[in-house]
């Protein structure tokens, strides 16, 4: 395999037996951004300076016996943008922010730096992480590295790019819809959506239940990896949850027994027939790993999911980029403006949270007989790189839907306290990777990991060599 697509947990095995250094990787993963970067546009800048001062002081490390390893010693990873770094800039993707410099800097970056992590970039996002797709007036277009015609999706679109292309080892994201498992679908990536308070924040999207930061990678083992270093408390977010919880290496044979539920369709979601397909062939690979798997339904309908979110946003996204906003609207993008207008109109947040009640349910009714619920990432094969028009239609299986209506992510931040492991599925017709989905229990976030691993052995598709695609110079980079 090249360099560039090592996982971090093989990088790390290669650094101990001193048949690589960090300085090593970071030399493949920067010609490899300088290859494909053009045709991508993942990055919002790149922070090499401080990067190769990071790998050598770690290679330092290894080189010298005896001295104590940190967690992500040496591993390039890159940061979301959105997740500011005191005197870098802070601009959310947005021509309000151009040129705003942060003045505080992230508890997961703080964390991150302080593991030993080589971070060498920072990635792109949709204007204040608001779509399901990544393009703005600020930054451009970025593109899916397995067809360049498509998004890699958003919000945490650039770190999925990045990490598919190549361009890095381990990525951060977050999610308020599905904006860390919609670009790991779409891009044949792990990516995990912790509960909420696992993973501390800042104000005011800590208090958000909605919302959460977390790890994105090319294997479970890796998001596990750096999902034990951004999680815990800290003393500057009163909702993050003590004691820190620390997940062991998740292990394939545990799932042996285990009871999972296949809902593909979410109660009245449109999905794909290759997606479809391709959630079935991950219900019979766990099946193949020892795991009982039965179909069930659920009362859901995207009408009250899309209802009872919009109550959420409205009370707290929406008002937030309003206020930001104020009399420049104009400078928004139009998806931007479209969020805070359906946001403003929703219903009343005390309703939104009884709704939310009602929605969770059925699924905790559910759940006391299952460990885990099975089901797609994403309903469509995909969105165009530059989707133009916050209302245009998808057509998925013959319906015409909104694209916020073909991410079957949205529940489980409307039921923000489960955590939710997103993997890859297969891939599509048109070269895009599907991915599913495994809901755990509130806070049991051990199963959905050991389910992950297993779902990774059982398939063997990302594991393989083969799976990473060949980036070819874009016509309209």
């Amino acid at each position: 395999m090249e360099l560039h697509h090592l996982t971090a947990t093989k990088a790390r095995e290669l650094f101990n037996a001193k048949e690589l250094s960090p300085v090593e990787l970071l030399d493949a993963v920067v010609a490899r951004t300088a290859a494909v970067e053009p045709s991508i546009n993942a990055l919002t800048e790149e922070m090499l300076e401080v990067a190769y001062d990071a790998a050598r002081a770690s290679q330092e490390r290894f080189a010298k016996p005896g001295t104590q390893l940190r967690a992500l010693e040496g591993i390039p990873l890159l940061l979301k943008e959105e997740q500011p770094i005191a005197g870098y800039t802070s601009e959310e993707g947005s021509l309000l922010e151009k040129g705003n410099i942060a003045d505080v800097t992230h508890p997961i970056v703080e964390r991150i730096f302080a593991a030993g992590a080589v971070v060498h970039g920072r990635t792109t996002t949709p204007e204040f992480c608001c779509a399901g797709y990544t393009h703005s007036r600020l930054w451009g277009v970025t593109r899916n590295p397995w067809n360049l015609e498509m998004t890699p999706g958003g919000s945490s679109g650039g770190s999925g790019a990045a990490l598919a292309a190549g361009e890095t080892i381990l990525a951060t994201g977050s999610d308020i819809g599905g904006s860390i498992r919609i670009p790991a679908s779409f891009n044949g990536l792990v990516g995990f959506k912790p509960p909420f308070g696992r993973v501390p924040g800042m104000a005011p999207f800590n208090q958000d239940t909605y919302c959460a930061d977390g790890p994105m990678g090319r294997s479970v083992a890796d998001v596990a990896m750096l999902q034990n270093v951004i999680a815990g408390p800290h003393y500057a977010d009163q909702a993050s949850l003590r004691p820190a919880y620390v997940l062991d290496t998740p292990k394939a044979a545990a799932a042996a027994g285990m009871r999972v539920a296949l809902c593909v369709n979410l109660g009245d979601y449109a999905i794909d027939p290759a997606v479809e397909a391709n959630t079935r062939a991950a219900a019979e690979a766990l099946r193949n790993a020892g795991v009982i798997v039965d179909e069930v339904t659920l009362p859901w309908t995207r009408k009250q999911l899309v209802e009872t979110a919009l109550a959420h946003f409205g009370g707290i996204m929406g008002a937030f980029i309003s206020e930001i906003s104020g009399e420049h609207q104009e400078l928004l993008m139009p998806y931007t403006r479209d969020f805070a207008k359906r946001a403003a109109s929703g219903g009343s947040f005390a309703g939104g949270l009884i709704s939310e009640t009602e929605l969770y349910e059925p699924l905790g009714k559910l759940l006391e007989s299952y460990d885990a619920l099975l089901c797609p990432t994403n309903a469509a094969q995909g969105l165009v790189a530059d989707f133009p028009d916050p209302e245009a239609l998808i057509e998925i299986d013959g319906q015409q839907v909104p694209w916020l209506e073909s991410a079957l992510t949205l529940p489980f931040n409307v039921i923000g306290r489960v955590p939710v492991l997103a993997v890859p599925s297969g891939i599509a017709p048109n070269g895009v990777p599907t991915g599913v989905q495994i809901v755990g229990r509130t806070y049991d976030d051990a199963t959905v990991f050991t389910l992950g691993a297993a779902l990774e052995e059982s398939l063997n598709l990302w594991t393989a060599d083969s799976w990473w695609p060949e980036v070819k110079a874009s016509a309209t980079a």
